[in-house]
């Protein structure tokens, strides 16, 4: 077995194991006779604290912002998530809408030198089957890492790369390369998170985000999913 085809199973088994199911019954009245037929809907539950990983991906190979910046992204769920009779809850390519927002070490200190690192938050499902959207409240771990992008390797971090606006704006003042793809404008947040590279100008410090690697979910309160 493949290490992909593991990390599917790994994947549908701890879903299965978590999950709690309803089955309500519903009544549909035909108005010309007045009769009605019962059909059911079933209702899924995931427990927020059952250590249900849901792994994403993204276009890009690379997520890029800076300190202080907050991105709306959305992602996909890049496995089908199933229960154990092989229903699938949760479609492969269902949209993660949520943002990347920056972790502080104390939140009553909102300023750069006190970021702890950045995260991905999740708030809404968009399915692709046609059901309706969904709420969700998870999110990835707390990435920490950043890298340096100097004038002379900022190649490499663009190559298939999504990019916040403020990443940009500082890749532009570092490189000379006014044509960088953003996301999204540049906000108030982004905007302060730029003060030191427009003194320099040399390089400037961001988080560079695998997807893949750094953004799989865990749910931090349940998840209720009607079928």
């Amino acid at each position: 077995m493949n290490t992909l085809h593991q990390w599917k199973y790994h994947t549908a088994a701890l879903v299965a194991m978590a999950i709690t199911s309803t089955v309500t019954p519903m009544m549909a009245f035909t108005p010309a006779n007045a009769q009605y037929t019962i059909g059911q809907t079933r209702t899924v539950t995931i427990p927020g604290n059952a250590n249900v990983s849901l792994p994403v991906t993204h276009e890009k190979e690379r997520v890029v912002v800076v300190r202080g910046e907050i991105l709306n992204l959305t992602l996909k769920i890049s496995n089908d998530i199933i229960d154990n009779r092989r229903n699938i809850l949760i479609p492969r390519n269902t949209e993660v809408v949520g943002q990347l927002e920056p972790v502080y070490f104390d939140n009553r200190s909102r300023n750069n030198d006190n970021i702890r690192g950045v995260r991905f938050v999740a708030r809404e499902l968009v399915f692709t089957d046609g059901r309706p959207k969904q709420l969700i409240n998870a999110s990835s771990q707390i990435i920490t890492r950043t890298e340096t992008i100097s004038k002379n390797d900022s190649s490499k971090v663009l190559t298939d790369a999504a990019i916040g606006a403020g990443a940009a704006t500082a890749i532009s003042l570092i490189t000379g390369n006014r044509r960088v793809e953003v996301l999204e404008p540049i906000g108030g947040a982004a905007a302060g998170a730029l003060a030191s590279v427009l003194l320099r100008k040399q390089q400037v410090e961001a988080f560079v985000l695998r997807p893949e690697q750094d953004l799989t979910l865990r749910l931090n309160s349940n998840l209720v999913i009607n079928l």
